[in-house]
């Protein structure tokens, strides 16, 4: 099932299947997007059933208005404001939260919206417009090593000093404040592309992070979604890079491990603290009929934890 916009959420039936839904229960879409996978968890519930959506983006909000359902409830915020949403819902304990991580297609199709260099238009990057720093108001004031150090730690980009270098010179002579003026000089600056991927791929992903304190903001949510869990319920989390993957892992693998132990002292098995969660199953990737269907699901991996 498609999302509104067009945009296909990935590992839809995987990701809803691993909820463990319950036909009465209460659910946590974080990142709403456009709605696809908060729209198979409303098919799947009963009519006693409650869904809270949340996404920081105005517009995903909007399309969210369109679903005319009473069971579901719709939060413009960030996801590190997860367990206040639950508090203003009146959620005491939710039976399953779902994370779908980075963009949705609708974000990356809007042109105007300066995350793709697939346009020409205005540098912003922000997934709510109205909160925080649009990405060309940053690097028209940040310095050299500033944008260094977000380009090489959030894309991971090797040549991420010639990078910084380029733009602080592009700059001087006339402001970096478009995609298309962005991805033309860090495409001079990067000696070598990878195949397939445009040479400012990575300087795009690590602006987009950074505008938008995504680890940040991933970071403070998870401890409120565990936290904000009834026993056996599920969080499902589906993560697109390397980044946020090495986040979601560290702390499953953490909530997953007895707690509080003693150092250097020997504890007997039955003695160790009982941990907080478990991971269910190993990880999961598309398939081959979804990748061929939708390509930029390639780069998805899908976690699950339950709490104990």
């Amino acid at each position: 099932m498609n999302g509104g916009d067009g945009h296909r959420p990935v590992l839809l039936r995987e990701a809803v299947d691993a909820l463990a839904l319950r036909a009465d229960g209460r659910y946590v879409d974080a990142t709403f997007g456009r709605g696809g996978h908060s729209r198979e968890i409303l098919r799947r519930l009963g009519p006693a059933g409650k869904l809270l959506a949340l996404d920081r983006d105005p517009k995903a909000i909007d399309a969210g208005r369109s679903i005319a359902d009473s069971r579901l409830r719709l939060a413009h915020a960030p996801f590190s404001r997860l367990g206040e949403c639950l508090r203003e819902a009146g959620i005491e304990a939710a039976d399953g939260i779902l994370f779908d991580l980075g963009l949705s297609s609708p974000q990356l199709d809007d042109g105007e919206r300066g995350f793709s260099f697939r346009f020409d238009a205005p540098l912003d990057m922000r997934m709510d417009p109205g909160q925080g720093e649009a990405a060309a108001d940053w690097l028209a004031r940040a310095s050299e090593e500033q944008i260094r150090r977000v380009v090489k730690d959030y894309g991971e980009e090797r040549f991420a000093h010639a990078v910084a270098k380029a733009i602080v010179a592009a700059r001087s002579r006339e402001p970096v404040a478009t995609t298309g003026r962005l991805a033309a000089v860090v495409e001079k600056a990067v000696r070598t592309r990878e195949l397939g991927q445009h040479p400012a791929t990575r300087t795009f992903q690590a602006l987009r992070i950074h505008a938008n304190q995504e680890l940040e903001e991933l970071s403070l949510a998870l401890p409120q979604a565990l936290a904000g869990l009834k026993r056996g319920g599920r969080l499902v989390v589906i993560s697109f890079h390397s980044l946020e993957d090495r986040i979601v892992k560290r702390f499953m693998r953490e909530a997953a491990q007895p707690s509080g132990l003693p150092a250097k002292l020997p504890v007997r098995a039955s003695e160790l603290p009982p941990p907080l969660a478990r991971i269910v199953g190993r990880p999961a990737r598309p398939g081959a009929a979804e990748l061929a269907a939708n390509p930029r699901a390639r780069s998805a991996l899908m976690r699950v934890l339950e709490k104990l």
